[in-house]
């Protein structure tokens, strides 16, 4: 195997699970998010003489939303927005009953739902800082905003997110 490709599967390779996830909220379907990252993960290859060192996950980040928007563009803006399988609240265990199961896979489906329903740059700040846990410096190397504006969208996101969650709370 050739130094590259080792360096490449080193350094890019244990990010793949951080660029599916962003891919799937900024695509709002599995499918094109599968899509995304192959084209993010071929371009950072050809690209990777170019990586300049320093963090891997900001730049293949970077990639996976420049792909996004290049290929899915805005034309996608208004997909529905997939559910989480009813599994993701974790297997039930003897701590665990199965109301409780029950009661955290509906509470995870619907921040999930919250979540996806916030304005791409929100969801996208949202995600990056909160999922991935990313810096403020690096999702604004990511986004290409300014670090306030990135504060201020995540400041954003948050108050929406909040406004949401309690005016669900209320209805139920």
């Amino acid at each position: 195997m050739n130094d590259r490709r080792r360096r490449f599967e080193q350094l890019v390779l244990p990010h793949l699970d951080a660029a599916h996830n962003l891919a799937c909220w900024l695509c709002r379907s599995t499918v094109d998010a599968e899509d995304v990252v192959q084209e993010a993960m071929l371009r950072a290859f050809r690209a990777f003489d170019g990586f300049r060192g320093g963090e891997a996950k900001p730049w293949l980040l970077a990639i996976v939303r420049n792909c996004h928007y290049t290929a899915m563009g805005q034309k996608n803006k208004h997909r529905s927005v997939p559910l989480p399988a009813d599994d993701d609240a974790g297997p039930v265990t003897e701590e665990r009953d199965p109301e409780a199961a029950t009661v955290d896979a509906d509470t995870a489906r619907r921040l999930h739902i919250a979540i996806a329903a916030l304005p791409e740059e929100f969801r996208e700040t949202l995600v990056l800082r909160e999922m991935e846990e990313m810096s403020y410096r690096e999702i604004a190397e990511i986004t290409g905003a300014p670090i306030g504006t990135v504060m201020s969208r995540l400041a954003r996101a948050r108050a929406l997110l909040r406004e949401r969650w309690l005016e669900k709370e209320t209805v139920q």
